[in-house]
């Protein structure tokens, strides 16, 4: 049986979806007989960070992969009640639900026509009546119990919400699901710390820097205030205030003016802040599956929804001896729920058993090494390519002499970390390297942490690893350093001497397991600094072209795709060669010209989204200039050629537009590609 799973909005990339709009992290998955074929995040390939689009590209990728046509899949499953309409409480602050149905191009009324004619639009065919319907919560509880390999568990979702609810406890097992309680929208922990990192001048999606942050801080200073927000209950329950309620109490504590915005620099107030937050979340979680694993003594847990996603809560799951082992579904967030709603279908309708997951290297593939080659050529003006016949040995030379490497291979991860595929590597010993990718490729805060991924049989060595037993070869858990080594590794230990910790065996990642031997039998250490190759404006690099514009516009050393080694030109001038570059826009963006305020004649020219501005950066003003040069850009004239086309002369307003051109491309808001490789994904 071939059963298709996804999640995701129901508006393509070039519509405009409007500021409330919350479905997130679209994603598709393709089960053959209960196993995974390809599970692949819109983000991926759409380039829109947690992508709120209907996932067409990811659906497509899936079905190629298999090898199948839409009109070969048995069952189409979501991760949402067919009910959805009268799901959403009038006062939970959530968008109306008839938001499905608000699609102009739907003719039908239900929600289940309404979906099929989104899928009869993108790929000709009508599944309206293969639609296999699934709880939100449910569909999570599946994505993390269906690979988990437990007969039995106790199954956890927490995350903002979904379905009218925020979470669900049950038991799970061969046998199905038993609700043992519900978590109201108004006891939702997602929705309270999303909601809390405000004060520290983050917004949605942010909530994993403020983990980071939380060590830098003692929440001892402010555990009076944040023992206000909530009620510990008997029997796992508890009551959170209402935002009215904390925001209030923050008020009158007198730390509203401390607020900090956007950009301003963090204060101890503002590390002790992120701390409390931090504690209160694991109090209450701790709370709430301590009381069930006792009520119900089971000893292994299976745990997803976006709240596990809080890799220093697992950890905490990890010491308290709750279990006996614990599985946290890898791909946590909304995008897993379309694998969970896949995996509840298959269970339903016998379409299969259940799936192993020894690894995430379920996306998109690279190209075969002619076409890699072919791509990476077209670049020539810019980079220069060498062919190794194994890239394992020069590479972990390279990072033993202190550089920055990119480094894509096989098939791209599914969810949100980098597992060796799509990662920049680094030597984990210099603390100065965590500075320095900050700085020079993430464009984010300093504080911030990087991960190790450790051999395998060197995890012990260098880890102190808990009893309960966990798969620990996702980067799910925050795991203490061993003291010994903690001043050795010093851009990967975070302040409080822990590390989110991914261990790599040689039977499911060879390649990227021979890579850190080797840098070990150079360096005596056997780990490297991993982190998703990507800058803070876009998701994790997918293709080789999404690799070879990273690489261009960071201080990122040395790429290495499949078996090519590339380099910058010594005589590259990105603020020059740009202009042999062919500019376009992704079909997320617009460009825009409004008039000036008052009637002056003068105009004020954009690049604006079309997704809801929680997903993307809304707005980029841009010059006259720059506009002249977009309105016709079309991905196969270079930007000198348009340059010319727009008449704008003189050096000086040249090389500014060309500069701008840089910084835009620098910020995702315009591709760039060379003539001799149109772009294939505008």
């Amino acid at each position: 049986m071939l059963i298709l799973g996804w999640h995701g909005g129901i508006k393509a990339e070039w519509q405009d979806l409007g500021p409330g709009w919350s479905t997130h992290d679209g994603a598709a998955v393709l089960l053959r007989d209960g196993q995974i074929v390809a599970a692949i995040e819109e983000e991926r390939l759409n380039r829109v960070k947690h992508s709120n689009f209907f996932p067409a590209r990811a659906i497509a990728g899936c079905l190629k992969k298999g090898g199948v046509r839409l009109s070969e899949v048995d069952v189409v499953a979501m991760n949402f009640s067919e009910r959805i309409r009268e799901t959403f409480p009038a006062d939970a602050g959530l968008p109306s639900a008839d938001a499905f149905l608000e699609d102009p191009a739907a003719t039908r009324s239900t929600v289940r026509g309404a979906l099929g004619d989104v899928f009869l639009r993108h790929f000709d065919t009508d599944v309206a009546d293969r639609f296999h319907f699934c709880h939100h919560h449910v569909a999570h509880l599946w994505s993390a119990w269906g690979p988990s390999g437990f007969e039995e568990a106790l199954g956890v979702s927490i995350d903002g919400s979904g379905d009218a609810l925020s979470g669900m406890i049950a038991t799970v097992g061969q046998s199905g699901l038993g609700t043992l309680r519900e978590l109201t929208v108004h006891q939702s922990l997602g929705n309270l710390y999303s909601d809390s990192v405000r004060f520290l001048g983050y917004q949605r999606f942010d909530e994993y820097k403020v983990m980071g942050l939380a060590p830098y801080g003692d929440a001892r200073r402010l555990a009076p205030l944040f023992e206000r927000f909530y009620e510990l209950r008997p029997d796992g329950d508890f009551r959170l205030a209402t935002r009215e309620e904390r925001w209030g109490l923050i008020h009158d504590a007198g730390l509203i003016p401390a607020a900090r915005r956007s950009g301003q620099p963090f204060t101890q107030l503002h590390r002790d802040f992120a701390a409390a937050l931090q504690r209160m979340l694991e109090t209450i979680v701790l709370h709430v599956i301590g009381h069930y694993a006792a009520h119900t003594g089971l000893r292994k847990l299976c745990y997803a929804g976006g709240v596990a996603h809080n890799c220093t809560l697992n950890g905490r799951l990890l010491s308290e001896d709750m279990f006996d082992e614990v599985f946290i579904q890898p791909a946590a967030h909304d995008a897993g729920g379309a694998l969970g709603a896949a995996l509840h279908a298959a269970h339903a309708l016998g379409g299969g058993g259940r799936p192993a997951l020894p690894h995430l290297f379920l996306g998109a593939d690279l190209p075969s090494a002619a076409d890699i080659e072919a791509e990476l050529t077209a670049w020539d003006s810019f980079v220069e390519v060498t062919h190794l016949p194994d890239p394992v040995e020069p590479t972990a030379r390279l990072l033993a002499d202190g550089a920055v490497v990119g480094w894509v291979q096989g098939r791209s991860e599914f969810g949100p970390r980098a597992l060796g595929h799509r990662c920049i590597l680094a030597d984990p010993r210099p603390a100065q390297n965590k500075v320095r990718i900050n700085e020079m490729v993430k464009k984010r805060e300093g504080y911030r942490p990087f991960a190790p991924s450790i051999l395998e049989e060197h995890l012990a060595a260098l880890v102190e690893l808990p009893k309960t037993r966990a798969d620990t070869s996702f980067m799910t858990y925050a795991l203490p350093i061993r003291r010994q080594h903690r001043a050795l590794l010093g851009a990967i230990t975070h302040v409080d001497g822990t590390a989110r910790v991914q261990s790599v065996s040689r039977r499911h990642h060879p390649r990227y397991w021979r890579l850190i031997e080797a840098f070990r039998l150079l360096t005596g250490v056997p780990a490297l600094l991993n982190t998703s190759f990507n800058n803070n404006a876009e998701p994790i690099v997918d293709s080789v072209g999404d690799a070879m514009a990273c690489f261009l516009t960071t201080g990122i050393d040395v790429l290495v795709v499949g078996d090519f080694l590339v380099r910058r030109r010594p005589d590259l001038d990105l603020a020059f060669d740009v202009q042999r570059l062919c500019p376009s826009l992704p079909k997320s963006r617009k460009l825009v010209a409004r008039p000036a305020p008052g009637d002056t004649g003068i105009y004020r020219f954009s690049i604006e989204a079309t997704a809801s501005r929680h997903f993307v950066q809304q707005y980029e003003e841009i010059t006259a200039g720059a506009y002249q040069v977009l309105i016709r850009a079309d991905g196969r004239a270079d930007l000198g050629a348009l340059l010319s086309a727009c008449s704008i002369e003189g050096a000086e307003r040249r090389t500014g537009v060309l500069q701008e051109m840089v910084t835009l491309w620098q910020r995702r808001a315009v591709l760039m590609q060379p003539s001799a490789f149109p772009n294939q994904r505008p």
